[in-house]
């Protein structure tokens, strides 16, 4: 008898915590992909709290009467950004750099990096550690390639291997 009042009062603890704990499932999309989300039902009328929030900014005010919301506005500008406005937005671009040679070692890094001076003093150099033991050296920053095509040749007169590669520079810095 014992036994059984245990067993029910254990059933009846788990069909309680069943009945506090239940489950919410939601599907979304993301750029067309399907997204399940499984919440609580607390986590999910805090969501839905907060969605509300968002809708309400963008309410119209002479439709509030009706619920009926107002798409926000996409501005698109009517003629093509500048260099400066696409760098106020983005420090960091996708651009170029002239990759000068690759190395093993960070001391035949250095001596490149250093002959590379001697010859150009007025383009910024770089060592790039980032596929060890490999080091590569690059210098200068630009838009697009053929803005780099100048320097390029020039470069090329002492260091054969330079190529123009797609890199991540800062767009203040980029001709």
């Amino acid at each position: 008898m014992k036994n059984l009042l245990k067993i029910c009062c254990l059933l009846m603890c788990i069909a309680v915590y069943n009945a506090d704990a239940q489950q919410v499932v939601k599907v979304d999309t993301i750029n067309g992909t399907r997204l399940q989300i499984s919440m609580d039902s607390k986590v999910q009328n805090a969501l839905e709290d907060m969605e509300d929030n968002c809708s309400r900014n963008t309410r119209n005010s002479g439709t509030a009467s009706t619920g009926t919301t107002k798409p926000a506005r996409v501005l698109v500008p009517s003629r093509e950004l500048t260099n400066a406005e696409i760098c106020r937005k983005n420090p960091r671009i996708l651009g170029y750099k002239i990759q000068i040679a690759v190395v093993k070692s960070n001391t035949e890094a250095n001596e490149v990096k250093s002959a590379f001076r001697r010859r150009f003093p007025n383009m910024k150099v770089e060592t790039d550690a980032s596929l060890r033991p490999n080091y590569k050296i690059l210098a200068g920053s630009y838009f697009t390639k053929q803005s780099a095509s100048g320097d390029l040749a020039r470069i090329r007169q002492s260091f054969n291997t330079a190529v123009a590669v797609q890199y991540r520079v800062f767009c203040v810095e980029a001709k």
